[in-house]
């Protein structure tokens, strides 16, 4: 029989599994959202035993629908995650001590804001790549030892372990055997030297975090253990690992310098080659792994963009105003080009270019005859400008950007496509399979099993579903896009 592969893709506001063939076609898929929790303002969190249950169900509905025989040709297992989300657990029990902190929980601005205030910020963005900000897991975990009982004393003793989502699942996965993380997942923590490619002793310092705390940092394609037996019915290799924004630039095979994807899911990411270059942005974006294979990194500049999906999400289930997403296209078509309503979704501040932990969500531009069409509309339009804002720092940078891959649920939506071809100005073009993520965790695991050749088979199965031009003229570009400008600048001075 023909070997498959199990994709793990744990997400923000789900836990999904695929079971691939050899040709990286879906054989089953399963797919189970979890609770979000929001204690306080600008607070999130998750159940880690949640994200576990969903992840574990998941995978053993992708499985049964690949047939009785199918967990018997399963080579390996690929994991992809949402990042920076940080976990604090009990090596004993394997149990979390404490909610998980997710990566759009904004608790510790204040005390990341002391940081660059006593100038630690060069330091840390030159070791990191990153700007010091609530994002980021160092200052989540530092939360943690501090403000749950007893955490920082068990800590130093031994007996808790960290990690992000991906080194949670690797270690309930094999049974506590296995406790590590990968080159993309670590460079978003804060505490990783991407130059170094090692845990920094200078930054574990700075935010007081032991070191016996860390996994140990691997390959994303690499032997990181195997399952306990009990979980599937046998012992099956897990071979790959990759955050989740790295994941869907390589399952979108961005793999020359200069080649950019962005993914529209909860929120929105936007990262570009940059080879073997770590190109520190003067324009406030971020420098990150963007794969490492056989002991060698790869590097990209990112755009953060905190809202994307979640922006349609709120508008579904706060406002009420949709009963489905899908529905927000046929809205917009009736809107037409000039709409005069902004929405700028800062829920849990500005992400880049901004990094604004202090902005708050507006609507700006309502007249008499505002409803909800233009409301829905605007939230979609607000995910245009945002990636118009990473661009534009892109640019400002000296890197220029002719050509945009996508993906994320969101990238089906043809009419949003559309609008951000004319938005950006570029071509905007989207593959035929859209679930990169998965699929990218599912190439590093085949790389590492040998399912897989090189990075260079990886782009010829790259295939082109539907691709978008801008048919808007430059004045409409500039007068929508300054009037998306003008709407945040306001939010930010409401602060």
């Amino acid at each position: 029989m023909k070997k498959t592969l199990l994709a793990i893709d744990q997400g923000t506001t789900s836990s999904r599994a695929l079971l691939l063939d050899d040709k990286f076609q879906i054989l089953g898929t399963g797919q189970h959202e979890f609770a979000q929790h929001f204690p306080a303002n600008g607070w999130v969190e998750h159940d880690p035993e949640e994200i576990w249950q969903t992840t574990l169900r998941s995978c053993r509905e992708a499985l049964a629908a690949g047939g009785a025989s199918a967990i018997d040709n399963v080579a390996g297992i690929g994991i992809t995650n949402q990042r920076e989300t940080t976990v604090l657990w009990d090596r004993a029990t394997g149990n979390a001590i404490a909610n998980a902190i997710v990566w759009q929980d904004r608790r510790t601005a204040d005390y990341c804001e002391e940081l660059r205030a006593t100038g630690h910020e060069a330091m840390v963005q030159d070791a990191t790549g990153l700007l010091i900000d609530a994002y980021f897991s160092a200052s989540k975990l530092r939360w943690l030892l501090d403000h749950i009982p007893d955490a920082r004393r068990r800590a130093e003793a031994g007996e808790l372990a960290f990690g992000t989502i991906d080194s949670f699942l690797l270690w309930r996965l094999t049974g506590g055997k296995s406790h590590y993380t990968d080159a993309t997942n670590a460079s978003r923590t804060q505490l990783f030297n991407i130059t170094t490619q090692q845990w920094d002793e200078r930054l574990l310092a700075l935010f007081e975090i032991p070191a016996s705390l860390l996994p140990e940092v691997r390959d994303c394609a690499a032997d990181f253990g195997t399952t306990e037996p009990s979980l599937f019915g046998r012992a099956i290799p897990i071979a790959g690992m990759i955050g989740d924004q790295q994941a869907a630039a390589f399952g979108q095979a961005c793999f020359k310098k200069g080649m950019a994807k962005s993914t529209y899911g909860t929120g929105c990411f936007l990262l570009q080659n940059t080879g073997s270059e770590i190109v520190q942005s003067e324009h406030r974006l971020l420098s990150t792994v963007a794969y490492r294979l056989e002991g060698t990194a790869s590097y990209a500049v990112e755009g953060s963009i905190f809202m994307a999906g979640a922006t349609m999400q709120w508008i579904r289930d706060g406002l009420k105003l949709i009963d489905d997403a899908a529905t927000s296209e046929q809205h917009a078509i009736e809107t037409g080009d000039e709409l005069s309503v902004y929405l700028v979704p800062a829920f849990t501040g500005l992400g880049a270019p901004y990094w604004d932990a202090n902005a708050r969500g507006a609507l700006y531009g309502l007249t008499r005859d505002s409803g909800i069409k233009e409301v829905v509309t605007a939230g979609l339009m607000s995910v245009c400008y945002q990636t118009r804002d990473l661009i534009e720092a892109i640019h400002a940078d000296g890197v220029t950007l002719e050509s945009l891959r996508v993906d994320g649920g969101m990238a089906n939506n043809n009419w949003l496509m559309q609008r951000l071809a004319d938005v950006l100005g570029c071509e905007v073009t989207r593959p035929s399979i859209t679930e990169t993520t998965a699929l990218g965790a599912a190439y590093v695991a085949g790389l590492q099993l040998g399912l897989i050749g090189s990075t260079d088979e990886i782009a010829e199965r790259w295939q082109l579903d539907a691709q978008w031009r801008q048919n808007q003229t430059e004045d409409w570009r500039t007068r929508h896009y300054a009037g998306w400008c003008d709407a945040v600048a306001r939010t930010r001075s409401s602060r």
